[in-house]
């Protein structure tokens, strides 16, 4: 298990490549869960900045907040209920480029001005969401949804 994480810049692309192989470094031999999502958590955030950074795990049909760096969060949050909630009854990554314009949107933060859920499936059930939120407008594109899905499938296979 790494503990040690390097900062890189560049393009989205060129940082997630590079933070990728320390992501698996830094959960290899680590069982438990959780310290691995908040160390996820972390890296994500020390590496792009984002206002929040962190997971809401499924339990009893709704979003229970998770390991997570940023502002204090909502705790729980229903199936369909805002970006997350909606990620959830979907099953899809759902990218809001101004959190103002989403029905429903659930304000945990006011700061928060754009967001990107992904969902965390294994065998077609999904187990949590990887939710950020950015403090700038339009701050996820399909770079993001594709490197974010390879993370939530690196978290699906440790559960």
């Amino acid at each position: 298990m790494a503990e040690h994480l390097t900062i890189t810049k560049g393009t989205k692309e060129e940082q997630y490549n590079f933070l990728l192989p320390q992501l698996k470094a830094m959960i290899e031999g680590e069982s438990d869960l959780i310290a691995n999502m908040a160390n996820i958590s972390a890296a994500l955030k020390a590496q792009f900045d984002w206002l929040w950074v962190g997971f809401y795990i499924v339990k009893k049909d709704e979003l229970v907040l998770g390991p997570f760096q940023g502002p204090i969060a909502c705790t729980r949050i229903q199936k369909g209920k805002g970006v997350c909630g909606t990620s959830f009854e979907k099953k899809q990554t759902i990218i809001v480029q101004d959190v103002n314009q989403f029905p429903g949107h659930i304000f945990c933060s006011n700061l928060s001005l754009s967001e990107i859920v992904v969902p965390i499936m294994k065998d077609d059930f999904i187990l949590a969401v990887l939710d950020i939120d950015s403090a700038k407008y339009s701050s996820f594109d399909e770079t993001d949804r594709v490197y974010l899905e390879k993370i939530a499938a690196i978290v699906a296979e440790i559960w």
